[in-house]
């Protein structure tokens, strides 16, 4: 009688599996054909070249490390009418010496440093800001970048994504990037967390133009019509803001501006977070902004992530392998091959869409575990007002909802 009840556990949870991982793979392929990445702006950018005067700027916190990478990138850029500002935040490490070694002659590069942060401002955003209203040749342009020290640009980015928004009729754009998987931790729990993240934030509804609309963006890229950016009030509208690029997208939306999030399809590379403690830390941030601070969804999430992506494809593993017992149906080998394949095709669609390498599929189990550790710990965190460190900062959060 167990035994029976057991199967037939294993049974609806292989069903289960099936239906969930169906629709992963639905969904993944209608964002695939209905939105273009980044990569496909070039295209558009070859048909009719943009002109617009461009100005980038990268907001700085000790990024020696980081930033030679990002300036040589940005030299390379293909588009001539470009001006870089770094603002460089209250470094204590040597990012001056290496950005001006790195800029070398190159005049299309502006340094402007900062000091000191207002208590009322958010660190990044204040650099940012700071970025803006203190460069001419930002104050000037008809596009504005904001992107991230620890990013790289494929040269045709800037032009691609100008081509992008013109063409897309946008106010705003932001892009995934293409996360490296390098450390343990980016090949095998990256992806997973990557991907509750765009689960919370579908594409295809980021995108979308009417009442069903979510908003969201990446701060690692986002580039503005610069009449928009000022008319929303620029850095200074979301200047207490832990994650500016949620509370930009929301101003966008609210504002009855357009906005796009577009996969930057290997067009713009970033390597997140140094060290594990650095990436659950980071991504307990994002995490808990993301779910509106609310500790009940971030709960919700840290039980739904493992339950999808381990324990549904391994019920139906054991499912195939009590089927071997002969006086068992044969239907229950089907149902669950079919769990199995509906798992591997959904997440391989997943992981291929993020440039992430299918051999470390198998590690999402591992990945979802602590992945749901991660929601757990930010709806702790949450709860007993443990304070988070942002850009040389620390802020304690108040839950809502």
């Amino acid at each position: 009688m167990l035994f029976d009840a057991i199967i037939l556990a294993l049974m609806l949870i292989a069903v289960l599996c099936i239906v969930y991982w169906s629709a992963v793979a639905i969904q993944v392929w209608r964002t695939h054909a209905l939105l273009p990445t980044a990569r496909d702006g070039v295209v558009l950018a070859e048909q009719t070249p943009p002109t617009q005067r461009v100005c980038v700027i990268v907001p700085c916190h000790n990024e020696a490390g980081n930033i030679a990478t990002l300036i040589a990138s940005l030299k390379e850029q293909d588009y001539d009418r470009l001006r870089v500002v770094l603002a460089l935040d209250r470094c204590t490490d040597d990012t001056l010496g290496v950005a001006r070694k790195a800029i070398g002659d190159d005049d299309r590069f502006e340094i402007i440093e900062i000091t000191q942060c207002p208590e009322e401002w958010a660190g990044k955003v204040h650099a940012a800001h700071s970025g803006f209203t203190r460069s001419e040749h930002a104050r000037s342009a008809e596009v504005l970048i904001f992107t991230d020290a620890d990013t790289e640009m494929d040269p045709a980015c800037v032009r691609a994504c100008i081509a992008l928004m013109r063409d897309r009729e946008l106010d705003f754009l932001s892009l995934l990037s293409t996360l490296s998987s390098v450390a343990w931790y980016e090949r095998f729990v990256q992806p997973v967390t990557a991907f509750e993240l765009a689960r919370q934030y579908p594409l295809l509804r980021v995108n979308r133009s009417d009442e069903r609309q979510r908003a969201f963006a990446n701060g690692q890229f986002m580039m503005f019509d610069a009449g928009v950016y000022k008319a929303i009030g620029g850095h200074e509208s979301v200047k207490d803001a832990i994650l500016e690029d949620i509370a930009f997208a929301r101003r966008i939306m609210f504002q009855k501006h357009r906005g796009g999030l577009l996969l930057a399809d290997t067009m713009l590379r970033c390597r997140m977070y140094d060290s594990w403690s650095e990436y659950t830390r980071g991504w307990k941030r994002i995490y808990t902004e993301s779910a509106n601070r609310e500790i009940k969804r971030l709960r919700r999430y840290a039980l739904r992530t493992p339950v999808v992506t381990t324990l549904f494809p391994l019920c139906a593993l054991a499912l195939v392998v009590l089927s071997l017992v002969p006086a068992l149906h044969p239907i229950m080998l089907a149902v669950g091959c079919v769990a199995l394949l509906a798992w591997v095709a959904g997440l391989s669609m997943v992981y291929r869409m993020s440039h992430a390498p299918l051999i470390d599929l198998p590690m999402s189990l591992v990945g979802a575990l602590l992945t749901g550790r991660i929601f757990w710990s930010a709806a702790r965190d949450l709860a007993t007002g443990t304070p988070t460190s942002w850009g040389g900062r620390s802020y304690v959060r108040k839950a809502e909802g």
